[in-house]
């Protein structure tokens, strides 16, 4: 199930398809940037002193108010991440137990500078999310560039009525899904979903990079 957004003048709506889970394809491709730049000036009167620079203040991009406190068993998502991936990719891997997926060929600082920048752009646009279920009963969250979030089925057994009474938490300001429900209705998998994309919230506002995972040589 894919959350795809259609801009709209107040808020962000999106709608669901069905994808696969292919690492090569949708993991690993690049997407075009949509940025909107803005540049303003000064005026100023012929005997006035130079007023300093009326810039509009950056405002930072919206944010779930729900901020789990569940702890991530980042070495088992690790794990399962390089199951699904054949062991084949190098991870980058931050604190919350968001894992971007490296090019090959960086050294360790380059792969840290590399996965900053993939979740800053996912963070700094809207961050379209598209969801799968896997056979071992997880949900891998997928965006639109190479970073996964996983949301481990014993972890969500265990924290299941949280889950379901904050989910809608998980939704950013303004934003609005559509799903088969309807307008921000969302079932058990949904709800999962959007526990699991809180994560790369808290992971893109500090990002920490705790290690670098190589693949199999």
């Amino acid at each position: 199930m894919k959350f795809g957004r259609v801009a709209g003048p107040d808020k962000a709506v999106s709608a669901c398809g069905m994808s696969a889970f292919d690492p090569e394809r949708t993991l690993l491709s690049d997407h075009p940037e949509h940025s909107h730049e803005t540049s303003g000036g000064v005026m100023f009167g012929i005997f006035k002193k130079k007023e300093p620079s009326q810039e509009p203040p950056k405002m930072m991009p919206p944010v779930p108010k729900w901020r789990p406190d569940i702890l991530q068993p980042v070495g088992e998502i690790v794990e399962r991440i390089r199951l699904y991936t054949n062991q084949q990719r190098d991870l980058a891997v931050f604190e919350h137990g968001t894992c971007v997926l490296l090019p090959e060929g960086l050294s360790d600082d380059q792969a840290v500078s590399h996965a900053k920048d993939v979740l800053a752009k996912i963070y700094h646009f809207h961050p379209d999310m598209n969801p799968l279920s896997m056979k071992d009963g997880n949900v891998l969250v997928q965006y639109n560039h190479p970073a996964v979030n996983l949301v481990l089925d014993s972890l969500v057994s265990e924290n299941w009525k949280v889950i379901e009474e904050r989910h809608l938490e998980a939704l950013t300001t303004g934003e609005v899904l559509m799903t088969p429900l309807g307008p921000n209705k969302f079932d058990a998998f949904g709800m999962k979903a959007l526990f699991g994309r809180c994560f790369m919230f808290m992971d893109a506002q500090v990002p920490n990079v705790l290690r670098i995972v190589r693949k199999e040589a």
